[in-house]
């Protein structure tokens, strides 16, 4: 009896050990979230005209352009624009990858998997971008000029625009949605027991 006894306060106390572990877990999360919600990364142009402040999630914060941008040509201020948006938000993306990182003890290895997907997408390698982290300088970035591209968001691509004509409307649907069919039977249902 005694051996039983003491097997299941060793069960009782590894049990309760879990629990403590789960509960650091859950205060660690809990702090994450706090750090992952205050997040803000700002990147600036080279030129200093532009400055986003991105957070997590990659939302932007703010835009702030200085009147020297605004006497620039549409397409150069758009690039400007959409490059410092980018380093902003990349810088985010590796902040967070960091913060949950520290959390979880490295566990996930995020910040390896965001450095990697980031120096493919920028076409350069994984060491400039944790030197340029370590350093607190921004990532490299492409050049404004590799950046701008026609606009073709307002075109159709592969249609010939002298065959332009709108597509047909849906045809009227007499029958409700697969939900409304469903919540008219669980009533009838419930009617006829």
């Amino acid at each position: 009896m005694s051996d039983e006894f003491d097997r299941l306060v060793a069960e009782f106390d590894r049990f309760q050990s879990r629990l403590r572990r789960v509960d650091d877990q859950f205060a660690g999360i809990a702090q994450m979230q706090e750090e992952l919600s205050a997040l803000e990364a700002i990147a600036t142009s080279p030129d200093r005209s532009v400055t986003v402040v991105a957070g997590p999630g990659g939302s932007i914060k703010d835009i702030q352009v200085t009147d020297a941008a605004l006497r620039r040509g549409g397409a150069e201020l758009s690039g400007i624009l959409m490059a410092t948006l980018h380093q902003a938000v990349a810088e985010s993306a590796r902040q967070q990858a960091v913060l949950v990182d520290q959390h979880t003890g490295n566990s996930m290895q995020l910040t390896e998997q965001v450095l990697e997907t980031q120096a493919e997408l920028l076409g350069t390698d994984v060491e400039e971008l944790r030197a340029a982290m370590e350093r607190g300088a921004p990532a490299p970035q492409r050049s404004v000029e590799e950046e701008q591209h026609e606009d073709y968001s307002e075109r159709e691509l592969l249609a010939d625009p002298a065959e332009k004509t709108p597509p047909p409307p849906p045809p009227p649907s007499s029958a409700g949605s697969a939900g409304d069919d469903f919540l008219k039977n669980l009533f009838d249902d419930e009617d006829h027991r």
